[in-house]
Parts: structure tokens; sequence; C-alpha cells
């Protein structure tokens, strides 16, 4: 945070939000919030803690790397929902607050007398964001599920590798989660439009899986048109071609995208064939369909002669869609990502300096703004307990000694 954003007007200033998600769908939902201004109060299992803490690479103070990055924002307090006295102050919280994030299994809420039906007599005007696994409909609603499960029973990866291999993890395992996330971020929003118009709350709900298949372009009405049944096709594009990544002169990679009949025209002139484009053998986009192998092979084989600079150079003047295929050293040396503040660096007592994804999207006049890491455990149970719900200290430690907090 700086000094322009500090006293900035941000889009969800006064919006309450307590999350008791765990891992990273129900967290990174929340932290988007609390990044254009939403109070996010994190509730966490007293002792034990939220298990994203134990995920992923440990710093020198005992928080991991996903917590600290993927947590900023949040106010952190415990609490045990699974205890009687956990749930009703649950309860209380929810009945001034906005929105409530979950993502277990589903039943377990229901099981602490914390479902739907009871948080929305708590509060009519509650919105609660439900994810997990395959959603909480249908017969599988009471499966467990992670990441690489909604990546597996969403269709995504059956789709990445190459055909004569077993399919591999596209990209990322928790893609799944990242945009589970997202999608509820945007449900609670939308659901806070409508109450604005009715003053009724409601459940949003969202299964790993649906998001990865919500995203597979026309795979499903091309199924059910044409029983077409896409296969993996390693770094080529259906439908499309020349559309991949490529070898350079110097070791590295270029992806380059050809969408349409006149950007192959403009690739063709820069390869020195141009004959090869319009009226010619490869000009129409059904030509270069039913030549792919030869079509990626020739051009693997022209960019081969340069390197990838060298290519970027060619490409940009011929106005072809490319870039380099980057690893993480290469982002933190590129300047379009320091032009745009992608990377955030953030000082912290506990870590130092840490460098972390900067927010998206980026909004003109309320930006958003990441105002500190993920805290520590139970950093403001004074703020929540004795300041906010106004426990005396009696009954605090009342529920200190019984672990309730």
């Amino acid at each position: 945070m700086n000094d322009a954003t500090a006293n900035r007007v941000q889009p969800l200033d006064g919006v309450r939000v307590i999350d008791v998600s765990s891992f990273l769908a129900g967290p990174f939902c929340s932290t988007q919030l609390a990044e254009f201004g939403a109070e996010v109060i994190k509730l966490e299992l007293p002792i034990v803690g939220d298990p994203l803490r134990k995920f992923g690479s440990v710093t020198e103070c005992g928080e991991t790397l996903p917590w600290l990055s993927e947590c900023r924002n949040k106010k952190s307090a415990t609490l045990d929902l699974r205890k009687p006295d956990g749930a009703a102050l649950l309860k209380r919280m929810c009945a001034e607050a906005d929105i409530l994030v979950e993502n277990f299994q589903p039943g377990t809420m229901e099981k602490w007398d914390l479902g739907w039906d009871v948080m929305q007599e708590v509060n009519p005007r509650l919105i609660m964001v439900r994810i997990s696994g395959y959603g909480q409909t249908g017969p599988y609603s009471g499966r467990p599920g992670f990441g690489r499960i909604g990546n597996a029973f969403g269709g995504l990866s059956y789709l990445a590798g190459y055909p004569d291999r077993p399919p591999v993890t596209p990209g990322s395992a928790t893609i799944p989660d990242y945009l589970a996330g997202m999608y509820g971020a945007m449900g609670a929003l939308l659901a806070m439009e409508a109450r604005r118009k009715t003053g009724k709350g409601q459940m949003v709900d969202i299964g790993l899986y649906e998001p990865i298949f919500r995203i597979l372009d026309e795979l499903a009405p091309s199924y059910q048109l044409n029983g077409y049944i896409r296969e993996r096709m390693g770094p080529g594009t259906v439908n499309v071609v020349p559309h991949s990544h490529y070898p350079t002169k110097d070791g590295r990679w270029i992806a380059i995208a050809c969408t349409s009949d006149k950007i192959f025209a403009r690739l063709a002139e820069a390869m020195g064939v141009p004959e090869f484009a319009e009226d010619g053998k490869w000009g129409k986009i059904r030509q270069r369909e039913a030549a792919r192998a030869e079509v990626d092979a020739y051009v693997g084989n022209w960019t081969s002669q340069f390197t990838r600079d060298e290519l970027l150079a060619l490409c940009e003047k011929a106005q072809v869609p490319c870039g380099p295929v980057y690893a993480i050293d290469e982002i933190f040396k590129d300047p379009q990502y320091k032009a745009r503040d992608n990377i955030l660096m953030m000082k912290d007592p506990r870590v130092g300096e840490l460098a972390i994804p900067n927010l998206v999207p980026r909004l003109s006049d309320t930006p958003g703004e990441v105002r500190w890491l993920g805290p520590s455990m139970g950093e403001h149970n004074n703020e929540v307990y004795r300041q906010w719900l106004g426990l005396a200290d009696a009954e605090i430690d009342r529920l200190t000694k019984a672990q309730v907090i």
C-alpha cells in the first residue's frame, strides 16, 4: 500500500465476510473480496490452524508461501465450529455479516447445525458461498474433491499432453481451485447486487469441476452435434494451425498463434514464402488443418534458424501474435511485467520482503490494494471477540480453556 491508495475509497468498503474455508478455493474467493476493500475474518481451528499454513514451501517464520500470498488482507481469529459454543459464535458473527464462505465436504456444515437453512434464518440477508468437489447436489455431492480431481472430472486433464502418452497435469493442479474461487467471488458480488433489489441473501453453489467444464470452448456442442471427441494434441490447438510452441536457435521456445488466414499470410510473408498463403497450398484453414504436421514442421524449421529475441522482432514487425514461453525467472526480468506492476514486493516483519502476484482486475479509480500478507494465527482474536462481539474477559478465558477459540 502506498500514500496514493491509503485513504482511497474501495468498492467493497463496509462489506464484512466470514471465511471458514481452508486450502485454496474458498480462501482465494474471500481474498479477492479483501483486495477490494471487504473486511474478511478468517476463522481457523484453535492450535491447529488452517491446513494452508502447512501446505507448500515453508518459510523461516513457519508460515508457507501459499498462506502468506493467498490469505493477504485477512484478519485471523480462531474458532472451533464443531463445538456448540463455536457454532453459536459463528451464528452471532453471521447475523451481522454480508457473506459466509465455506468449502467443506457437503453435509459438514449441516452436521454442525450451520447449514444454509439455519444460516438463512440467522440472517436473511446473508450470502453463503459454498465450494466443494462436486457441488451441494447430485449423486457425487458427498465425495471429497481437490483441484486435481476437478481437472480430471471437468475434462481438462484428458486434453493435456500428447496423444501417445498419458494425460498430464494441465499447468497446475490448483487451476480448479483458483477458478472456483473466482466464480465464488463473482457469485457473491452478483448475489449482493440481487440483494440490493430484493433485500434477500442467497446461496452460491460451486463444484470444483464446474469452472473447468465451463471453459472448454466448443467441446460440449461439438460432441453433441458431431460426436467429436477431442484428443490430446500436445501444444497444438484444434481448429487453427500454426498455433503452437516452436523451438528457437538458442534452445528456447516461442508461442505463435495464427487464428485466421490473414494472420497466416503475414507469417508466410515473414518466413519468405508468401506464395503459401492466400490461394497457395496452405492459404485456407482447411488446407492447413489437413496438413497440420507438415505445417507445424515447416514453421518449426523456420523458427529454429533464429534466436528467440530475433523471432519476437520478426513476428512483431509482421504483426503475427507471438510470445516467449517464459519460466518464472524470465517473468521477473520482463519489462512488461515491471511496467504493469504485476509483481508486488511486500515487506513483512516475519519474512522480510516477499514477491507476490499483484491484483487482478485493474480498476482505474478504485484499484484495490494489498495491505498485509496472510496473518499469524489468531492475530485478531481480541478485535473479533472483545471489540466486535463484546465478550467479557471471563467468557473469553472460558472459551480459550475449552479450546473453542
